[in-house]
């Protein structure tokens, strides 16, 4: 391949190339957003390879992004791309975009035995390939224009050998026996949809909520949509506004001097300051918000928790074994969470086994061994 690309930033642009894309058997996929200088967050980049070209395209100078969303709906067209999680919840929630035919090659190295996951890490141990991976430019606001030459080579060079992993990775996984179980660990990846966020339940986002009381915790709800305000005015995440530890710190000591509150800086003063005494005092006034329900365990008999125990042991010694004979992460072969409710209710195993976190690649390769070492 090519060791150039095109940027891409204006509609007759994105229309040829996305005419060349929509030709192709397979792409390569990465995207880079700006969650971390900006709120909310959204798309600023998309890097596309074809097996001979990389496009780097510019979706905040576009205004219709629907033909990358038909190409990645076809299913003649694998979509690879690398630890795509975040990727794919973006494309659903910025254009409601779903990707058909998807290939992680994250998860295919960690079915192949790596243990070294990350894209830099991958390609240097498979490929003998050496990408630089600069934190600085790793953690720039990509919504900044323009994007610098060494952005945008840091950009192309993430879809730039997807293919070649792609095609190592596989020929490992067909001789280990293995395409099936990345095929519908893939399939479950593309699934993931987007969720906004419950404003109610914001307030139980933030670090440290569970050690205050009721009335703290009506407080620190109020402060949580006072917070939420002023990030959607401001454009910045909530941590670059006023961090969650500031906002405990005044739901626990609501008296406290704002000047002395760590992290609250303009927060402290002038009408902002106004604004924090007056989300409190709203606070003490409001009722507390439900904490959540947490799912409760019927009361165990101390022989019988004697008895759970020695089978989740058993239970996790199976897996750590199969997973060292395998030369795989143990984690990869079985739910924890799975194996917990065996060792609590052996006798629901069947049922079990039709869980939806137990894969059926799972049930087919270790529904067996899992009976016997229960037994």
């Amino acid at each position: 391949m090519t060791e150039e690309y095109e940027v891409i930033a204006d509609e007759a642009g994105f229309g040829r190339a996305m005419s060349e894309i929509s030709r192709a058997r397979r792409i390569g996929l990465d995207l880079e957003s700006n969650g971390f200088f900006r709120y909310p967050e959204q798309v600023c980049l998309i890097q596309i390879s074809t097996p001979r070209d990389v496009f780097v395209i510019d979706p905040l100078a576009l205004e219709d992004m629907k033909p990358l969303g038909d190409v990645l709906a076809k299913k003649r067209i694998e979509t690879v791309l690398h630890a795509g999680s975040h990727d794919v919840l973006s494309l659903h929630r910025d254009w409601d975009m779903r990707i058909e035919n998807l290939f992680d090659t994250n998860i295919a190295a960690a079915f192949v035995g790596m243990s070294r996951l990350g894209l830099a890490n991958v390609l240097e141990e498979e490929l003998g390939v050496d990408i630089p991976k600069e934190k600085r430019i790793q953690r720039s606001d990509w919504s900044n224009r323009p994007l610098s030459q060494k952005a945008l080579d840091y950009a192309a060079n993430d879809v730039r050998y997807l293919h070649e992993l792609r095609d190592n990775l596989g020929k490992k996984l067909r001789k280990l026996g293995r395409e099936d179980w990345v095929k519908e660990e893939c399939q479950r990846l593309s699934r993931m949809r987007y969720e906004p966020p419950d404003p109610e339940m914001a307030v139980f986002n933030v670090k440290g909520w569970r050690s205050l009381d009721d009335r703290g915790l009506a407080i620190l709800k109020s402060l949580v949509e006072y917070r939420e305000d002023h990030a959607v005015r401001m454009g910045r995440p909530h941590f670059r506004v006023i961090p969650d530890m500031a906002l405990v710190t005044l739901a626990d000591k609501p008296n406290s001097d704002l000047r002395r509150v760590r992290g609250l800086g303009n927060f402290a003063r002038g009408s902002h300051a106004r604004g924090i005494r007056k989300a409190i005092a709203e606070g003490e006034s409001a009722k507390p918000p439900k904490r959540p329900v947490q799912p409760g365990q019927p009361r165990i008999p101390r022989g019988q928790r004697e008895a759970i125990s020695r089978r989740l042991a058993t239970l996790k010694q199976w897996r750590i074994a199969k997973g060292k004979e395998l030369s795989l992460d143990p984690a990869l072969l079985w739910p924890m969470r799975s194996l917990q409710r065996i060792a609590r209710e052996p006798d629901r195993l069947e049922s079990e086994m039709q869980d939806s976190e137990v894969r059926r690649w799972q049930r087919k390769e270790f529904g067996k061994l899992l009976r016997r070492a229960l037994a």
